[in-house]
């Protein structure tokens, strides 16, 4: 169970109710991607807001995000975009049609940023510097008289009749009338996401889905991989199986490391496997699919038939990587230096079958520290999905990575925080 940091005696404010003030004072914790959309969106509305921000600058995940350039949505209709969401999907609905893809665009061209799209929609400033983006952010903000509190935290919130109250920073107590909790996940603490909101929801009452990392590298058993470390296969297939069931398919780019494996096939299928025993799962991957079994078994023969005096390790050249070729020899049960024209229908078979079904085993997932982004977190049964408000407590909102939602590599997590962000801000009104 996580804690609050302190004691806090709650003190009644004098007021009518929060339902008739003015002017509401909104409190902002969290100045990445999806605070600041909310503190411009709540702003927007005639709200006096303030964004807490316990780093020295506001965005600092957005300055790493795309390698620096900020891949900060991908260019498709909601319909299609919700199809790359991976947890939750039906109650992001109603966020991703109010702010979609169309809008995140148009609203930081409007802004100043010029904007490109790139293979598979993904969505870049041109400049291709990720402060672009988050200078957008706070210039929007600005214009909305956003007050924006650098290098202090919040530690402790109140809770009164079951509405929120003052707010408890390292620099002291402010009243508040509504909370945003943006402080996103546990993924590269470094930037300030250390799992505080999760402690603020369970103050409130709400439960809290296991964090796990996403978007990540795979350690394998074994260590075949370390004679392959930088090795990056493109064009290939990378399948996975539970209890039998496929549930992972799909043809791209692949990268040995010294752990296992990364690369964008990898950091999806992570997505998909980080909330499963991983006993029951098994990897392949197919390092041929544009040829079938029967084409590659001809293509086997023809190649044989060519170099009939030659070393196998030498007539492979052509056909796969050549730190690949030893590996796969392995597997398939070959000597390097066996000459094609003594090799055996059923040796050339169980190369066939090696080459089409590269079996890995896999341990565990990177850390935190490493994955690109969390799943899990505030269950979203226990929050409004048109206006991102606590169902618990009046007046308190959760928005972006700390949200039990995420999505695939492309720009759609960012967009989920942009989007959940504006629900947030844009539902607090007088």
């Amino acid at each position: 169970m996580i804690c609050c940091p302190r004691q806090t005696i709650c003190l009644p404010r004098a007021t009518t109710g929060i339902d008739c003030v003015e002017n509401m004072e909104v409190a902002i914790i969290g100045g990445g991607a999806a605070g600041l959309m909310a503190a411009y969106a709540a702003a927007k509305n005639g709200n006096r807001v303030t964004v807490y921000e316990k780093n020295g600058k506001c965005g600092k995940k957005i300055y790493i995000t795309g390698k620096g350039r900020c891949n900060f949505t991908n260019a498709v209709s909601p319909e299609e975009f919700l199809e790359h969401v991976v947890n939750n999907r039906k109650f992001l609905m109603r966020a991703i049609y109010a702010f979609t893809p169309e809008s995140c665009i148009r609203f930081f061209e409007d802004g100043g940023v010029p904007v490109k799209v790139e293979r598979g929609n993904r969505a870049f400033p041109a400049s291709d510097k990720a402060s672009d983006i988050t200078r957008c952010l706070e210039k929007y903000c600005k214009e909305e008289h956003v007050g924006i509190c650098l290098d202090e935290e919040v530690l402790d919130f109140c809770i009164l009749n079951g509405t929120v109250s003052d707010i408890i920073t390292t620099k002291g107590r402010k009243s508040v009338d509504r909370i945003i909790v943006s402080t996103g996940g546990i993924t590269y603490p470094s930037t300030g996401s250390t799992g505080d909101g999760y402690k603020f929801a369970l103050k409130a009452g709400h439960s809290i889905v296991a964090p796990v990392p996403a978007l990540c590298g795979l350690n394998l058993a074994g260590s075949f991989f370390k004679k392959l470390q930088g090795l990056t296969l493109k064009n290939v297939a990378l399948g996975a199986t539970y209890d039998g069931k496929t549930i992972y398919s799909q043809m791209g780019e692949l990268l040995f490391t010294h752990f296992g494996v990364s690369g964008p096939l990898v950091l999806s299928l992570s997505s998909v496997i980080n909330r499963l025993d991983l006993k029951r799962l098994k990897v392949r991957l197919d390092l041929k699919p544009a040829l079938d079994e029967q084409t590659l078994d001809r293509r086997l023969l023809r190649d044989f038939e060519e170099n009939a005096n030659k070393s196998i390790f030498n007539c492979l050249r052509n056909l796969l990587p050549l730190s690949l070729i030893d590996v796969v020899l392995g597997r398939a049960g070959l000597p390097a230096d066996k000459k094609v024209n003594i090799i055996t229908r059923s040796e050339r078979l169980a190369l066939l079958t090696t080459i089409k079904n590269f079996d890995m085993i896999v341990v565990s997932l990177r850390g935190a520290e490493e994955a690109i982004i969390t799943s899990g977190g505030v269950n979203v049964k226990e929050i409004n999905p048109a206006t991102m408000e606590s169902k618990l407590v009046k007046g308190l909102y959760f928005c972006g990575e700390v949200l039990d939602v995420d999505a695939f590599t492309g720009g759609f997590n960012l967009q989920i925080a942009f989007s959940t962000g504006y629900a947030a801000g844009k539902s607090i009104k007088d």
